[in-house]
Parts: structure tokens; sequence; C-alpha cells
């Protein structure tokens, strides 16, 4: 190991300097495997503190996204419920009116804007069987008033047979023009 030595002090040199110089060295200096294998060490520990470094500003820049992603979610959250409640709220009012058209329809009533004029809504549409409802309401509202409601009379039957028109079919005029034609009757 100290062959460098032996050439530079030639003679003198002596087993005595030999271990004087190995143990002054161990103290001093260290080895080229342990200087390498520590500093591959140091190295690696180097190269795990930058990427913890770069992670944790990384995250600290996505928390700040993290928090206006979570915020837009919400918003969007509260923006698809309302429109949600919306939708239905205009289901419902469609459903109802379908409902009370039918009724005044079967009902016969004359003007459907005044007879839901006069009807509670609120309380109708409230209701948990509406078209039931809707029909008692419609029945009272046509004993208080009346005039709203066409009355169910039954047309008159029709009497055949009745004036110039026979029973056949044809009228008593063509029947003697036939006859003085010679043609007979239908």
């Amino acid at each position: 190991m100290l062959e460098f030595l032996k050439e530079i002090l030639g003679d003198g040199y002596t087993a005595e300097i030999d271990q004087k110089i190995s143990a002054e060295i161990g103290k001093r200096f260290v080895g080229r495997d342990d200087y390498n294998s520590k500093n591959e060490a140091a190295k690696a520990l180097k190269a795990q503190l930058d990427e913890a470094t770069k992670t944790i500003q990384e995250m600290q820049e996505q928390g700040k996204d993290i928090e206006t992603v979570r915020k837009s979610a919400q918003e969007w959250e509260e923006k698809y419920k309302a429109a949600q409640k919306e939708a239905e709220q205009k289901v419902a009012e469609v459903q109802f009116q379908s409902i009370l058209d039918r009724a005044i329809g079967r009902a016969r009533g004359r003007n459907t804007k005044a007879i839901a004029a006069l009807l509670d809504m609120e309380e109708l549409k409230s209701s948990k069987n509406q078209e039931h409802d809707v029909e008692a309401a419609l029945s009272a509202l046509k004993e208080e008033n009346g005039y709203l409601f066409e009355e169910e009379e039954t047309p008159p039957s029709i009497a055949t047979g009745t004036g110039s028109v026979q029973a056949n079919g044809g009228n008593a005029d063509e029947a003697a023009l036939r006859a003085a034609f010679g043609l007979p009757n239908e």
C-alpha cells in the first residue's frame, strides 16, 4: 500500500514507519471504496430530498387547485340540484294542468280560464289525490256557478218520414215525375 514511500525513502523506510503512516492515514483519510460508497449514499439521499421537496411543492400548488375544484364541484352540484328541482316542479305543473283541463272538459266547462280562476289552485296542486279533488271542486263550482258549464241536455231525436220526404228516401214530386215518364220508383 505504501510502495511509493519505499521508493522515496529508500533504505530509511522501516516497518515501524509503515505502521505509523498507515495509522495516521487511517485516522485522517478515507479509503477510495469507502469514499465512493458514502458519496453514492449522499447522492441518493440528496435525490430523495429533492424529489420530496418537489412533491411537497406540487401538493401545495395542487392543494390550491384542489380547493378550487372542490368549490367548483360543490357549485355545480348545487346548480344540478336546483335545475332538477325546477324540472320536477315544471313536470308537476304540466301534469296538474292536464288533469285540470281534462276534468273541466268532462264537466263541460265553457271557459277553462274563468273556471280555473274560481278554483283554489294552490290547494288543488298540493293535494295528494289531485284528480279526485279537482272533480270535487268542479262539482261544487258547478252548483254555485252553473252558468260556467253547458247543460247536459240530450239532443232531440230525429223523426223520419215527416214533411215531403218519403220513408223510402224520395219525395212526392220525384215520384210523380217518375210515373209520368214510366220509370219505376226506387
